[in-house]
């Protein structure tokens, strides 16, 4: 990162401690399904717990996430609703309000990333899901591979991917349930599936 941008992330990282700062987390807490380890707010995401306070933000080895990752956590907790939403019905990213923008970045770098990396192997997609506490859900769905995750709490995906066969090219979609958007602004839901995404991929490569 140069010094450039490194001094805009440092803006908006500063910005967003501060503004938690001037919230109260405790009202918070059991609508977005997540503990406080004494002045720390503790959150999931993708299997890692990270820690939120007004002295910062950091990962399991106490050092600062990605500034993607601090951004989505900042606007998770600032954008907390006023009690749980119902809204489960899952639903493509594009029907998000103010989805627009990111459709194409979401269908090419989030979906098509899982499609151009696991087309030819629904086995290691398994396994690296799997290994990122994916799970089959209980509906009865005709694909290939159907995994649920829980990202962050409150807010699972469900992976529905189909293999290429004589007729059709293999497709991928991640979704969320509608009321994601109650939590999580269009980018912040499009962080959540790159960064899904790109774990998964990883994973498959280590191994």
């Amino acid at each position: 990162m140069d010094s450039k941008k490194s001094s805009v992330f440092e803006k908006h990282y500063h910005d967003y401690v501060n503004r938690l700062a001037g919230i109260d987390i405790a009202p918070r807490l059991p609508i977005l399904d997540i503990r406080m380890d004494g002045n720390t707010c503790v959150i999931p995401f993708c299997g890692e717990d990270y820690r939120v306070s007004r002295e910062g933000i950091t990962d399991t080895s106490g050092n600062l996430p990605a500034y993607d990752v601090c951004v989505m956590l900042c606007r998770y907790l600032l954008n907390c609703p006023s009690h749980l939403p119902v809204q489960d019905d899952w639903v493509s990213f594009r029907d998000f309000k103010d989805a627009g923008p990111l459709t194409v970045f979401y269908r090419n770098s989030v979906e098509g990333l899982i499609v151009r990396s696991f087309a030819g192997n629904i086995t290691a997609l398994k396994t690296a899901a799997e290994a990122h506490g994916g799970h089959p859900p209980l509906l009865a769905l005709n694909y290939d591979v159907v995994m649920r995750f829980v990202a962050l709490p409150r807010i699972p995906l469900l992976l529905l991917f189909n293999d290429a066969d004589d007729d059709f090219p293999p497709q991928c979609s991640l979704l969320f349930e509608q009321r994601a958007e109650k939590f999580l602004d269009a980018e912040s839901i499009a962080i959540v599936g790159s960064i899904l995404a790109n774990r998964l991929v990883k994973d498959s490569d280590a191994a």
